[in-house]
């Protein structure tokens, strides 16, 4: 994006003695006295509050006004997240004092960690300092570059592991492995299926020269469907450039705020400036050590929607329609809520550190919008990911559960592989990403055609699939199209559209639905499955799906939800702390 100059030079050179001032009061500043100011600030009468800042949707025509300014600086590097959190402080002091003189525009200031942190451990303190009623907060966890846990269709006894069919897609030591965030400098949100326009109104605070800055968030399934009360909050889509961040890196780490302004969306500098100090003397400066079993409650009351004999009904209704000569469906894919009332409260943050047992080669998330239930996942499943113009995506279809021995183990995957009615259900899911795929880029490799991808209770087929697009804006039309995939939704896309609105008996939301990030160099989004909502009381709600074909028995597709939703039920009824290493199978 180009950028007008700035009559004030960069900011390194606006004031440089005052890097160097921040280096050394960072360096002696007493951690008391630190602590001391955070605390005399929290608990002053005066009420902070922090607004939504802006809707950068409200653009009218984004793509003919840019932001006049879009930066990224670098502080000198600390020791310790304490020493980070005061330089950005005193950053954002010396911000004030010399503002940019432009009506719009984008700054990130990130300080760079010699030791490495942990982004759960930095958000859970977060959770214990600010009030979720007022801040969003965000984390999203990318699955490793090299695919260590796909194995061949023509098995032999080994499994040796196959690499990134794409090697421009794998990250350097400098990307972050995961970011979590609190409070918005700028949130994009609206009521109308995501469009162009929305996807335009969002690149437009992203640029090249700013890789870093990020806009992380989440999509409707359909967002033609009815909304429901718990996802309201969310509207049609939800993302937010956060005001503060965390980056966990391979070596090190990074803290980091971003500041956004827009005159013409009555978002000044000034207000911004002010938003963001607030959040700033709310920030935790240490990591908060999150215990394996802090995950303690237990199931007071368990629900389904559908009930089995409703499930049964609709998979058979499904089925007469594939099988009969009046529909053109192929295959739908129908889900369930689970609704567990839970006897203690449960923390979002609490749920996904302990989600890690389960995140080998998996997304981890999380997206809170303020005063709204929290959307945490770990999905297995890639959407797409995109690097300059180089692209990659994956087909992912049955389901097997892994076997307590490694004998049995490789037989339930040989069983997995060679099944008629998982390999119909696997084959329309790989062909239609590549076909989807082929019409926007030039190339289309698929290696492999069909693995095992095992993960720690299941194991599923798997294709990966990597191209080249022929222009960088045709990624909104990459998410258009691959959205919904007949992974979670269902073939033909309209015809299973339609079907699972008038059959489901609940609102899906952000449940199947693209969640990840755009960026000015790259974006990278998961399909949101093996999911859960999680209320601000004792309710939460644990989504899961099976796709409907040809030869589908519908009592072997319930038990099949049972064991998608698994990770989330031995959670939520663990008592203790090594429940889940008891169940851990080869």
């Amino acid at each position: 994006m180009a950028v007008a100059p700035n009559p004030k030079g960069p900011l390194s050179t606006r004031f440089p003695c005052h890097q160097q001032r921040h280096t050394r009061a960072v360096m002696s500043l007493p951690s008391s006295l630190h602590l001391q100011r955070m605390n005399d600030y929290r608990h002053t009468k005066q009420l902070i509050t922090c607004s939504l800042s802006m809707n950068g949707c409200d653009c009218r025509d984004p793509s003919q006004a840019p932001l006049a300014i879009s930066e990224t600086h670098m502080l000198p590097s600390v020791p310790t997240l304490q020493s980070a959190t005061a330089q950005l402080s005193m950053a954002l002091a010396a911000l004030q004092a010399q503002p940019p003189l432009f009506s719009s525009g984008i700054i990130r200031l990130q300080v760079p960690i010699k030791e490495r942190g942990d982004a759960i451990e930095w958000l859970h303190a977060q959770s214990q300092s600010l009030s979720t009623v007022l801040f969003p907060r965000c984390f999203f966890s990318s699955r490793s570059a090299i695919n260590t846990n796909l194995y061949p269709s023509v098995m032999n006894g080994h499994r040796p592991p196959y690499p990134n069919p794409n090697p421009n897609l794998n990250t350097n030591p400098h990307s972050p492995v995961s970011v979590a965030g609190v409070g918005s400098a700028v949130f994009f949100r609206g009521s109308d299926p995501f469009s162009v326009h929305h996807w335009t109104s969002i690149k437009r605070f992203l640029s090249r020269e700013s890789p870093l800055i990020r806009a992380y968030g989440a999509i409707r399934f359909d967002a033609r469907s009815n909304v429901s009360l718990e996802w309201e909050n969310y509207g049609s889509f939800y993302f937010i450039v956060p005001q503060v961040e965390f980056n966990e890196l391979e070596e090190g780490s990074t803290l980091a705020m971003t500041i956004a302004w827009d005159d013409s969306l009555q978002h000044t500098w000034h207000t911004a400036v002010d938003q963001l100090q607030a959040t700033l003397h709310q920030i935790c400066p240490h990591f908060t050590k999150i215990k394996e079993s802090s995950l303690r409650t237990n199931i007071a009351s368990l629900s389904y929607v559908p009930t089995k004999p409703c499930w049964d009904n609709s998979v058979k209704k499904a089925l007469g329609m594939i099988k009969g000569g009046d529909s053109d469906l192929v295959k739908v894919v129908l889900a369930r809520c689970s609704r567990y009332l839970t006897d203690t409260c449960i923390d979002p943050v609490d749920l996904l550190s302990c989600l890690r047992v389960e995140g080998q080669n998996a997304y981890q998330f999380c997206i809170q919008p303020p005063d709204a239930p929290a959307f945490v996942g770990n999905s297995p499943e890639q959407l797409f990911h995109r690097k300059n113009l180089n692209i990659s995506s994956e087909a992912l279809a049955g389901t097997r559960s892994r076997g307590f021995t490694s004998f049995e183990d490789f037989h339930i995957g040989q069983d997995l592989l060679f099944s008629p009615k998982e390999n119909i259900e696997f084959t329309v899911v790989r062909e239609n990403i590549q076909k989807n795929l082929e019409a926007l880029c030039s190339e289309v490799v698929v290696e492999p055609r069909k693995a095992l991808r095992k993960l720690p209770r299941v194991q599923h087929l798997c294709a990966q699939l990597s191209g080249k697009l022929t222009r960088e804006d045709d990624e909104f039309e990459v998410l258009k199209t691959l959205h919904p995939s007949p992974a979670v939704g269902g073939l033909p896309t309209e015809e299973a559209r339609r079907f699972i609105e008038e059959n489901e008996m609940f609102d899906r939301g952000m449940y199947a639905g693209p969640v990840g990030w755009f960026g000015g160099v790259e974006s990278e989004f998961s399909v949101g499955i093996r999911s859960a909502l999680i209320g601000k009381g004792k309710s939460t709600l644990v989504y899961a799906g099976a796709g409907i074909v040809e030869g589908t028995n519908p009592s072997s597709e319930w038990k099949e939800l049972d064991l998608k939703a698994s990770q989330f039920t031995k959670l939520l009824q663990s008592k203790e702390p090594n429940s889940l290493s008891r169940n851990k199978k080869y």
